[in-house]
């Protein structure tokens, strides 16, 4: 697996778009992350193959925070199997939680730096991509550990398959108006609300504890949608 060994093991330490943050556990999401997460979890060492086997259609998110979006669109597309990227143990907890409680066995979960997963994938394994509220890095100095950057970008569009859908959320206005540029410019991309613009907001993007938190303290929340070209 020369394209794994090289993603995972490359000299250079690349540039990462989060911090790994201490967050409280509960005792039932360790015990989850303990006993759940090997029956749900993405192996990121292992080289890819379509998780359920059946060539059901396919959506990632990444960053899911602590799942309440994905939970919700796994529930609301029994038909699709639905993967999440999240780093924080917490969060993860979180999700495992509802995969429990809910039976969502439509849910898959990769506790890990997406980037370098992401590049391994074969081209035109996935029907969405969702990556909401990232870390917006407002320092100028900090502008590089964004994650929408161009070569990203590529990757997101390669990733897609013709049509497929990429959806983005930030209530960063600076990061908003990044992120534009940097989309539009991919050549594989199209701006479902034409260029230059944000989108209504996706009818599956529900509000999160986040979110609401945000519009308490006056944050407006730009919503950004793309197709892959045919």
């Amino acid at each position: 697996m020369p394209a794994m060994s090289h993603a995972l093991n490359s000299p250079h330490r690349p540039i990462r778009s989060f911090v790994l943050r201490q967050g409280r556990l509960t005792d039932a999401q360790g015990d989850l992350l303990q006993t759940l997460l090997p029956r749900y979890r993405v192996d990121p060492a292992i080289p890819w193959a379509h998780p359920w086997g059946d060539g059901r259609p396919l959506a990632l998110e990444i960053g899911f925070g602590n799942g309440e979006h994905l939970a919700a669109l796994a529930a609301s597309r029994p038909e699709w199997g639905c993967i999440g990227a999240e780093v924080h143990g917490p969060g993860v907890g979180a999700l495992l939680l509802r995969i429990r409680d809910e039976e969502l066995h439509n849910l898959r979960i990769l506790k890990d730096d997406a980037a370098p997963w992401l590049a391994t994938l074969p081209d035109g394994c996935l029907q969405a991509i969702i990556i909401q509220f990232p870390d917006p890095w407002p320092k100028k100095r900090h502008h590089k550990r964004r994650l929408i950057q161009p070569a990203f970008a590529n990757t997101l569009a390669r990733l897609l398959a013709a049509g497929a859908e990429l959806q983005l959320a930030t209530d960063w206005e600076a990061y908003a108006q990044h992120m534009l540029l940097v989309l539009d410019a991919e050549p594989n991309l199209v701006n479902t609300a034409g260029p230059g613009h944000f989108a209504p907001r996706p009818a599956n993007r529900i509000p999160t504890r986040f979110e609401r938190r945000g519009e308490r303290l006056g944050h407006r929340s730009f919503d950004l949608v793309y197709r892959r070209r045919g």
